[in-house]
């Protein structure tokens, strides 16, 4: 992208994406106790409307735990919006015509965020006023997927089109972008890899590689034969955690992680058939969402010991759709249902079962 396509881009970011800053949405918090545990569940957003956390690769909750990232469609088209989460109250954050529901992540310093919205890689200010593009969608494709790295100076950007995917890396600074690699295979998520210049990606669905930033290198993981669900890079950049789907559907869907730099992959234990899953900071704990109707929960499973705990009845009509996940501190479980109406975002404490992390 060229200085001045740039400079006119940023021109327009204020009057497209800083509108919104002073319009709130009263608290719709509602407790109740679980029918399968009798734990406490917390309903974030009211079912009447449709609300989504952004993707599990992305960052929604704050490392304190106050306030949380999400999108809904209660004022007629989906918009970002900021929750407090000691009063309920959320704050509108945009004003665009269409969102990318699973693209908004936290930038490290808390105090912006980015997300996929018009075509456009947004980067907007939590205070409110403040918004600029920081890159666009190639022409004549559209955003499949977006993650920022762990020190936020990168991100990966899915473009798609009919018969073509492209690998995108974006300097979110400099606003600049590059191509890693283009495919007709499909591409269905990229996660840059902490404290390193590579990424992970998911090709055709059941296939893991890991590519250098500048295309080098681009090695396919020897993960376990089968279906692939949810892959996560452990906090330190080291291993990928990720949930297989064995071929002989007799057989226990599993957790497994693997080294790429070593080579080496390794089972780490069988779930109640979980169809989505989340690490806490530290890999000691997952998070799952249950996929048979036998088990329409939302359990815990600890590494350590490879036993899980029941959190909650998710009974969600797609589970995998239920996308749960940790809060940065690991005390709090988040995961999104429609039991009660349309798609709403819940919550747990966990404090009591999962130790504290940074």
């Amino acid at each position: 992208m060229t200085p001045s396509r740039r400079a006119f881009l940023s021109s327009l970011s204020a009057a497209a994406y800083g509108l919104a800053s002073e319009k709130t949405v009263p608290s719709e918090v509602f407790r109740y106790a679980d029918p399968a545990t009798e734990f406490a569940v917390t309903r974030l957003t009211d079912p009447k409307s449709t609300s989504w956390l952004p993707s599990v690769y992305d960052r929604a909750v704050s490392r304190k735990g106050s306030f949380l990232l999400y999108s809904s469609d209660r004022s007629g088209s989906f918009q970002l919006y900021r929750m407090d989460l000691k009063t309920g109250v959320s704050r509108l954050l945009s004003e665009v015509k269409t969102l990318d529901t699973g693209s908004p992540t936290l930038m490290p310093d808390e105090k912006s965020c980015c997300y996929v919205a018009d075509g456009n890689v947004v980067q907007s200010n939590l205070s409110g006023g403040r918004a600029r593009v920081v890159c666009s969608v190639s022409p004549g494709f559209e955003a499949g997927g977006f993650c920022v790295n762990d020190d936020g100076q990168y991100a990966t950007l899915i473009e798609k089109k009919p018969g073509a995917f492209r690998l995108r890396l974006i300097s979110v600074p400099r606003g600049s972008s590059t191509t890693v690699l283009e495919t007709t295979v499909e591409i269905t998520h990229a996660e840059p890899r902490p404290r390193r210049a590579g990424i992970l990606y998911t090709l055709g669905g059941r296939e893991l590689h890991v590519v250098n930033f500048d295309g080098a290198q681009n090695q396919r993981l020897r993960i376990e034969p089968g279906g692939l669900g949810p892959a996560l890079w452990s906090a330190d950049g080291r291993t990928v955690d990720y949930l297989n789907f064995p071929a002989d559907r007799k057989q226990l869907n599993n957790i497994r992680e693997y080294t790429p730099d070593a080579n080496e992959d390794r089972f780490l234990a069988t779930t109640t058939q979980f169809v989505q899953l989340d690490r806490n900071a530290d890999s000691s704990v997952f998070v799952g969402a249950g996929g048979s109707k036998a088990s329409p929960y939302v359990l815990l499973l600890v590494r350590a010991v490879k036993r899980e705990l029941t959190l909650c009845e998710h009974k969600a009509g797609d589970p995998a759709l239920v996308a749960p996940r940790f809060s940065p501190n690991s005390q709090r479980v988040f995961f999104q249902t429609d039991r009660h109406g349309k798609w709403a975002i819940y919550t747990m404490s966990v404090e009591r079962l999962v130790e504290e992390t940074e």
